[in-house]
């Protein structure tokens, strides 16, 4: 007896019951996946496409699975044989010893098949990680999965004949959910609707989804009679009837529907035409007529059928879905065709309320800049208004100075916002900034040079609006200076325009900065012969710088610039307030110098006379001289009479 046992421990250690041999079936850690819980392993989608790769790798786990279940089947047989000995021996002639060595290997095969079907499942669960299984879908609705393979048919195959014997039942005119029935057997549940097989349910596939084969069994068979019966049910004549009715019902209220459109826009437009003249009274800039009164109703009504057809078509789409959805059978275009409409619309909806943080944010940085701005803006205006007087700032550098400051600001706001703007960090986006950065940069070269020397005159105080300057050869006021350019009124009425760089390089004249203090000296000549005493030429000069706008304190003053061949050169200096007003001046002062001389009696010879004449004829204007004034004659001497 004892040789006997050991030999069936010996017997047993090879097939691999024993744990020994048991380790050796499952594969090395290695190649399993790490345990995950039950609860995260989520079935997989539904899909009917062939996959190899996963195929592949399926069979290849259940091989191991079959040779854990050959050792099962081996185990399950012996367990048998020793149960029916211990029968017989109960039942005859008890032999005690061999009735124990019976029960001790009987304890054995029990602790070997709990410990196969433990690392049975270690292992499936391992696989459940990232193994996919077979869909079973006879209706477009998957009914459950199968993960092993079951004699020579493998997961896929077992699949898909399930699949179209369920699909069978469908055939049959009176079917019955009672006719579908479980039989258990010694390896497999099967599932058997009268002497047909729909499925053999093996203990792996009960391992694989942590149940008994019988509660699988039941579970498959429910889903299967209910899948069938939905199926009929939809697809009887009384079904029909009531999609067809539906239908149709659907037709006439769209036709209704699109009919009374039609009346409504009809009505609209019966109604606009007659509001011509009080609704419709054309589109005017200044003088330019877009827009007739015709020209608008017509522009409206077109708008109004623009938008009539956009509500039918409207309208077709959205009922389309409807009349689909009403048959099992195309409720997945009904789907698709209202997923063009609302897919979108949600997404957007979506994306928007996922922007809401990011603009509330921008809300808030704009709002607080604007707040600074404003407080720097009051500054400005106290600054230029002269109640707020900073030592070496000038009033009129507060407007200036506060648009460079408002563009720093901004600029530095953007700065803030631009990590929050909708698709900031998208590639395209940058990539588009940085376009816009290189097009700037190296298409305003000339701007920039205007706007660095706008600055740069600004701050030099050079000239300020209203002031009376010369810029290269061009006088005029000042009526406008931005970053860009300068524009000058000339005494003509004249506006010329200036760029900024150009001033920078060409020599600027103010005539209007010493005004309101010193008084700006004007100054012109004349030139008196030799025969007048210069000091009747400062007296008469002098009398003569007696009109408005010029100063008698200080007073006018002449000097004399230089002594010619013919002439001396007097000039007549003079102060004034007015710079402004220079053309005017000048012309009342050339005026009394030429009332003064000719009323003293004083020709103004310059430059001098070329042209041949009697000397004895004066050149002073005939009102000036006495009424019996007459000329000399012109009187030729002979030197020999003398």
């Amino acid at each position: 007896m004892n040789f006997r046992f050991a030999l069936c421990a010996l017997l047993l250690w090879m097939n691999g019951l024993l744990p020994a041999a048991s380790a050796q079936v499952i594969p090395p850690p290695m190649k399993q996946a790490p345990a995950a819980p039950k609860a995260a392993v989520a079935p997989p989608a539904p899909t009917k496409a062939q996959d190899s790769a996963r195929s592949e790798n399926l069979v290849s786990d259940t091989k191991v699975l079959r040779r854990i279940d050959s050792l099962r089947r081996a185990n399950t047989s012996r367990l048998e044989q020793i149960q029916a000995e211990l029968l017989t021996l109960k039942s005859g002639t008890a032999d005690k010893r061999r009735e124990r060595e019976l029960v001790t290997e009987l304890g054995a095969l029990r602790r070997v098949d709990s410990l196969r079907k433990a690392r049975s499942r270690r292992y499936i669960d391992s696989l459940k990680v990232n193994a996919q299984g077979f869909p079973v879908a006879p209706y477009d609705d998957t009914l459950f999965y199968v993960y092993t393979r079951l004699g020579p048919f493998s997961p896929q195959e077992r699949a898909q004949l399930t699949e179209e014997k369920i699909k069978r039942l469908e055939k049959s005119a009176f079917f019955s959910p009672d006719s579908l029935r479980i039989y258990p057997s010694e390896q497999s549940t099967d599932l058997m609707y009268g002497e047909q097989v729909l499925q053999s349910i093996s203990e792996n596939d009960a391992l694989w989804h942590n149940v008994s084969r019988d509660s699988l069994a039941r579970r498959h068979r429910a889903r299967i009679v209910e899948a069938v019966a939905q199926y009929k049910e939809h697809n009887s004549l009384l079904n029909k009837a009531r999609e067809i009715g539906l239908t149709l019902l659907v037709l006439v209220v769209l036709y209704f529907t699109v009919k009374y459109i039609f009346v409504l826009f009809r009505w609209i437009g019966t109604k606009l035409a007659a509001k011509e003249g009080t609704w419709f009274k054309g589109i005017k800039l200044g003088n330019y007529e877009f827009f007739n009164e015709q020209r608008q109703l017509s522009s409206v009504l077109l708008l109004l059928t623009v938008l009539k057809w956009v509500v039918v078509l409207l309208a077709i789409y959205l009922v389309l879905p409807i009349v689909f959805s009403i048959f099992p059978g195309t409720q997945d275009i009904a789907d698709t065709l209202l997923g063009y409409i609302f897919n979108p619309l949600r997404r957007i909806a979506l994306a928007f309320w996922n922007y809401l943080p990011n603009l509330f944010t921008i809300i808030v940085i704009v709002a607080v800049f604007r707040y600074v701005l404003k407080a720097i803006y009051s500054i400005k205006e106290e600054i230029r208004e002269g109640n707020l007087t900073i030592e070496g700032f000038y009033p009129d550098w507060a407007n200036p100075t506060y648009q460079i400051v408002r563009v720093l600001v901004w600029a530095f706001a953007l700065v803030v916002i631009f990590p929050y703007l909708p698709g900031s960090d998208s590639p395209v986006f940058q990539g588009v900034s940085v376009f816009l950065g290189f097009l700037f940069t190296f298409g305003s070269g000339g701007s920039l040079s205007n706007i660095v020397a706008g600055l740069v005159l600004t701050y030099m105080r050079a000239y300020k609006i209203g002031d009376r300057v010369k810029i290269g050869d061009v006088t005029g006021d000042i009526v406008e200076k931005t970053l860009l350019v300068t524009r000058i009124r000339t005494p003509k009425n004249e506006e010329i325009t200036i760029p900024n760089s150009l001033v920078m390089s060409s020599y600027t004249t103010n005539y209007s900065t010493a005004c309101p203090t010193l008084g700006l000296i004007m100054h012109t000549g004349v030139t008196i012969g030799y025969d007048v005493p210069w000091p009747q030429v400062h007296q008469l000069l002098l009398a003569a710088a007696v009109t408005d706008d010029v100063l008698t304190d200080p007073a006018p003053f002449v000097l004399q610039t230089s002594l010619d061949d013919w002439y001396v050169a007097y000039e007549l200096n003079f102060y004034t307030r007015a710079a402004g007003k220079q053309a005017g001046i000048y012309s009342r002062i050339h005026q009394n110098i030429q009332d003064r001389f000719n009323e003293a009696g004083v020709e103004i010879m310059s430059p001098h006379y070329r042209a041949v004449r009697d000397g004895s004829q004066t050149t002073i204007p005939a009102s000036y001289l006495p009424k019996d004034y007459e000329a000399p004659k012109f009187r030729v001497e002979n030197s020999e009479d003398k």
